[in-house]
């Protein structure tokens, strides 16, 4: 059996610019996994997670063309801790899966994999290292209004559901500020991704 490659848990807040660092370090040459695309991925039209879902919330949750509407399932599982728990057990286990699967094909001296819940499900023993984009709030929420015209009431929904900064603080193991620009952000990359080579070579048996 293949030696898993190491593996680096990306994490952050929303908006607290898990996309940026992990562009930098993809420009670094380093596999990307990213749980939010395989999470799209897994419910493309044939697709059985899309069927359970369609099962479970019904056919208005889909578009004129059978694709996910996102925002009309986001808009029912906001609203509903069940529906939550629901939407989660009809995906995470195929999107686990095929997160391990791109994850052996990808190869890499490392890997990163951007994980936004990493902390609030507690899936940190799915990798080597926890490395979490940290920004200020305020910051963090004015974002996030510029990016998708959240509401006031949307953003304080959404940051709810995650985990408080400080708790995603304390799981870290390295932490990237992103409060200035992208070249600090840059900076930060290239210092972890030597660190990172070295890490990884010394797990390697």
């Amino acid at each position: 059996m293949a030696t898993r490659a190491y593996r680096i848990g990306l994490t952050g807040g929303i908006a607290s610019g898990k996309s940026t660092a992990a562009k930098f370090f993809g420009a670094l040459g380093v596999p990307i996994l990213d749980s939010d695309q395989i999470a799209r991925d897994v419910v493309e039209p044939g697709q059985p997670p899309l069927e359970r879902l369609v099962e479970r919330f019904g056919a208005k949750i889909l578009t004129a063309d059978g694709h996910l509407d996102r925002p009309a399932l986001r808009d029912i599982v906001f609203s509903d801790p069940k529906a939550r728990a629901d939407l989660e057990a009809l995906t995470h286990p195929a999107i686990g899966a095929a997160m391990e699967a791109r994850s052996a094909a990808a190869g890499g001296p490392y890997q990163i994999l951007v994980i936004p819940l990493l902390v609030e499900k507690n899936l940190t023993s799915h990798v080597d290292r926890v490395l979490v984009v940290d920004c200020d709030q305020e910051l963090q929420i004015r974002r996030l209004r510029d990016r998708d015209g959240s509401t006031p009431a949307q953003v304080q929904a959404i940051l709810k559901a995650q985990a408080p900064r400080a708790a995603r603080l304390k799981a870290a193991d390295d932490i990237i500020h992103n409060d200035t620009d992208m070249s600090a952000v840059r900076d930060q990359v290239a210092a972890l991704h030597t660190r990172y080579l070295e890490l990884a070579a010394a797990a390697r048996p």
